[in-house]
Parts: C-alpha cells; sequence; structure tokens
C-alpha cells in the first residue's frame, strides 16, 4: 500500500515553502536598534530578546491556527486560549525564560459575546498555569477580509543573562529526556483535519472512548515547571515541538539526535497515520508524535527533570555526526 509522503503539502501547508518564505522575510530585517537595550539575540530561535542590564527581555509570537476550525466546528471555544498560551510560554520555556506578561489579537468577521467569553476563560486558566499576567490586547472585526475567527498573542519574558539556555552547551553524549504532550498541541491541524473529513468526523470513537473531535481540541500542555529544572541542574538544551515536528531539534544546533526509546504517540497520531496511510518521516516532520518537549543535559540531570516531571523518560541521546534517528533509521 502507497505510504503517502507529502500529505500536510498537499492539505495545504508546505513546511519546506514556508521555511523558504520565512528566510526572504528575515533577509529583509537589517536594522538593529543602536541606542541601550540592543537587540541580544539572532532571528531565528525559539524567542528573541534585547539586552536589559544584566536581564534579557525576551519575546515569543504564536496563534492557536486552524485548531480555531475545530473549535468552530464542535461550537466550542473554551479552551483554544489554553492553546494560546502555551504555544507562546512553551517557546521561552525552553530558553530558560520565564514568561511575565502577555497580549492577545482576535481577529474576526463577526463578533459574538459567547465566543468571546470562552476564549476569555481559556486565556485566563493558561495565564493561571504560566503564572503570568494578561496586559490587554486588540479585537479586531474585518470582515471581507477574515472568514471566520483567528485567535494570536504574543508573549514577555524575563531572565538573567547568563542563565539563558541556546543549546550552545550540547554535547556529544548528553540524555534526551522526553516529556509528553497531551496530544496532538496546536500543530498539524490542517492535515488532521483534512484526514477527518475525508476518512471520519468528529463524533467517531477512537478505543479509548474520546471522539476524534475531543482529542483534535484537546489543549495543549504547559510545561512550567521547566523553569525548576533547570533552577536545580545543568540543563544543556531543550526543544518545544511545534510545527515541523523533530526537525525543531535543529534550532538548537547541527548534532546528532538519537532517540532509541522514544515515547508512544496517543491513539489520534496512530489514526491519523493510518487513514491517511501517511510515512512515519511525514508524520514526524508534522506533529510532535506523542513528546511535546525534551531536555538535553548531562546524565545525572534526569533524576531532577523526573522529579518535577514524573511522566519524563530518558529517549535517547546525542551524538557528533549530525542528523535526526529514531530507531536506528535515519530520518532527516
Amino acid at each position: 500500500m502507497k505510504m503517502e509522503q507529502d500529505a500536510y503539502r498537499e492539505a495545504g501547508v508546505d513546511i519546506d515553502l514556508e521555511a523558504a518564505a520565512v528566510k526572504s522575510l528575515i533577509s529583509e530585517l537589517t536594522y538593529r536598534r543602536t541606542d541601550q537595550f540592543g537587540m541580544a539575540s539572532e532571528i531565528g530561535h525559539f524567542a528573541g530578546f534585547i539586552s536589559f542590564g544584566k536581564y534579557v527581555l525576551a519575546m515569543a509570537v504564536d496563534g492557536v491556527g486552524t485548531k480555531m476550525l475545530v473549535a468552530d466546528a464542535l461550537q466550542d471555544w473554551s479552551t483554544v486560549g489554553i492553546d494560546c498560551i502555551a504555544m507562546n510560554v512553551n517557546d521561552l520555556y525552553v530558553m530558560n525564560l520565564e514568561p511575565v506578561a502577555f497580549v492577545d489579537y482576535i481577529a474576526t468577521s463577526e463578533l459574538s459575546q459567547e465566543q468571546m467569553r470562552q476564549i476569555g476563560k481559556g486565556l485566563n486558566e493558561g495565564a493561571r498555569q504560566a503564572n503570568l499576567s494578561i496586559l490587554g490586547g486588540e479585537t479586531a472585526t474585518l470582515k471581507g477580509l477574515v472568514t471566520g475567527l483567528d485567535l494570536a498573542g504574543a508573549c514577555l519574558g524575563i531572565q538573567e543573562k547568563e542563565k539563558v539556555i541556546s543549546g550552545s552547551a550540547i554535547t556529544p553524549g548528553d540524555c534526551m529526556v522526553g516529556i509528553p504532550s497531551s496530544g496532538i498541541h496546536s500543530n498539524g491541524l490542517t492535515l488532521a483535519r483534512r484526514m477527518v473529513e475525508q476518512h471520519g468526523s468528529y463524533s467517531d470513537r477512537l478505543p479509548s472512548g474520546a471522539t476524534l473531535g475531543d482529542e483534535l481540541l484537546r489543549p495543549t500542555r504547559i510545561y512550567a515547571d521547566a523553569l525548576q529544572v533547570c533552577a536545580e541542574t545543568a540543563v544543556h538544551g531543550m526543544c518545544h515541538f511545534t510545527g515541523g515536528g523533530l526537525l525543531n531539534l535543529n534550532r538548537l544546533g547541527e548534532f546528532g539526535y538519537v532517540f532509541d526509546a522514544p515515547l508512544p504517540p496517543q491513539e489520534i497520531f496512530e489514526w491519523i497515520a493510518k487513514a491517511g496511510q501517511i510515512s512515519e518521516p511525514e508524520m514526524y516532520r508534522t506533529f510532535n508524535m506523542g513528546m511535546g518537549y525534551v531536555f538535553i543535559l548531562p546524565k545525572e540531570g534526569v533524576k531532577t527533570v523526573q522529579k518535577y516531571f514524573p511522566d519524563a523518560q530518558i529517549v535517547g541521546h546525542i551524538t557528533g555526526t549530525p542528523g535526526i534517528r529514531l530507531n536506528g533509521k535515519k530520518l532527516f
């Protein structure tokens, strides 16, 4: 049976084209502030930051994406605010940056008080989990430009300069300790929705009893305790698996990322792969495949990770030969 290699692109998202388009955008962003509070990072990592005395102030921006269409289909917007917070704060945690403030952006074709109430409920819960303040935001009614509802946000983080973790300390021999995701999180929903539309319905049930709709709307896990781990043991690098799946590891440097004991993917990923006959590499470059976050650190730090994340497991190790390998096979 033919395995689909370009399912995400055919569903409407071309990861390679996105990377090229972003590169074109970044090539034009050459101006840098010349006074104090200058830029202290390169564009392209999980977050960008500026120098602020002995601290750095960091910014991250992200959105919920087409998971909003799942919320529309199920008429349930009560958890997408958690996703919006999570997608931002997790990108700060991976650099040991502490999120402190957030602003949201909502674009819609038509305002609904009930939708806004539910979105606010989720944003508030996400803020509670991440211990940050929502300072405000922007709500825009853009009939003719927007045909549904879009939710995004930007997050401010802070950390002492010497405590920022970029991945530069990663060393061959380091352990990779994976933390499970809560499910699909907020990436790959364009492909996931296509599989549901072509091969089932949101009300179809998985073996666990959960519906496909339940699983696609399950909120993204917030890895707030990563800051506690970094405070207690030496961490060389961290990664949050968003769009691009395992390819996000390349943001940390050209190392060999060897997964010889990967976390098991949840049943939603098994269903998507089977429904669309999607190849293993395509699944791992689109979804988190059961692992939402990974710590890269010396072996003696593993117990500290497991202290704060009891479901953490050693999933692999670092080598000096570039590439991403899974169960003995090179994926990328």
